[in-house]
């Protein structure tokens, strides 16, 4: 087995961003990341606690949630933390729906209950740029309530988006200011970094360093970690190649047009090459972005072709 080039874990990757965040004797990584994100509207979060992360609406048919991370305070508030890879259509609908189910789960039966609510964060950190945000090169984070359209005034405050695009995040080690900087740095930066910055030299980050050691895994461990690495690879080239394709298909028939399409096509690409790895749905569904109805309607006009 090839040892990984890279001294520390890719974030991006579903392996890397479970080990860092999702575990629970690495509670402590994700309390303060939420802290120094929120710690405006939160005060301190003292405690976290994981809860189960796939969520099944009303009835069976209903279509399930599957969040990246799912947590709550000693409040009873509530977080989705969700890393997302690549662009995905309707992913700000994708969020709205996620938010639904934190709040359905308070509902308490019986006539006493008075329709009360703890709040319900959802947070995403995102590899890509939305559309629409491209035009602020230098805004990488959006924070978002319900909110009156002419006084500008929040109109209810348990329910925020927090959307982090990480490829604007352009700062150097000189330039992190605060904790919230040096967060965000690591996120973007870890793996191609060989030692601790100085700026970094605080005990969580030495914590979080100590985590991401690939030199420090078992060997099953970065087995894991180099399939879910690969997973990552195979998507971002599919995805420049098709991004590329469609650059000069766009010439023909319109530029937006065709790099959509071709992003359209670098996805479905991966998910075939995924399949014919005999990968598991959840981990297709995970790395492309998919919806089960479009993976299934993939595995049919794949089993046509064949």
């Amino acid at each position: 087995m090839e040892e990984p080039r890279e001294k520390y874990i890719n974030p991006f990757t579903d392996y890397g961003f479970k080990r860092l965040f999702g575990e629970e004797p690495n509670n402590d990584l994700l309390l303060d990341f939420l802290n120094e994100l929120l710690k405006e509207e939160q005060g301190r979060i003292t405690e976290l606690t994981y809860l189960k992360s796939d969520k099944l609406g009303s009835s069976e048919d209903d279509r399930k949630a599957v969040f990246d991370l799912y947590c709550e305070n000693e409040r009873g508030e509530k977080f989705i933390v969700e890393l997302q890879k690549t662009k995905q259509k309707f992913f700000k609908d994708r969020t709205v729906y996620y938010s639904t189910f934190p709040i359905r789960e308070q509902a308490q039966r019986g006539s006493d209950w008075t329709f009360e609510l703890n709040a319900v964060y959802t947070i995403a950190i995102l590899d890509f740029i939305f559309d629409e945000d491209k035009s602020e090169p230098d805004k990488f984070r959006y924070d978002v309530k319900l909110t009156d359209i002419d006084t500008f005034q929040v109109f209810y405050d348990k329910l925020t988006f927090v959307y982090l695009e990480m490829p604007k995040f352009s700062k150097t080690t000189a330039e992190l200011k605060t904790r919230f900087d040096k967060w965000m740095y690591v996120i973007r930066n870890l793996n191609k970094l060989d030692r601790i910055p100085d700026e970094l030299r605080e005990s969580i980050f030495e914590r979080l360093f100590e985590v991401a050691e690939i030199a420090k895994f078992s060997p099953q461990e970065v087995q894991a970690y180099e399939d879910s690495l690969k997973s990552y690879r195979d998507l971002k080239n599919s995805l420049n190649t098709a991004f590329e394709e469609g650059k000069k298909e766009g010439i023909e028939k319109g530029i937006e047009q065709g790099i959509e399409k071709g992003i359209e096509q670098g996805i479905e690409k991966v998910a075939i090459g995924l399949l014919n790895q005999h990968v598991s749905d959840e981990i297709i569904l995970s790395t492309t972005g998919l919806t089960k109805i479009e993976l299934q309607a993939l595995k049919e006009k794949y089993e046509n072709r064949r």
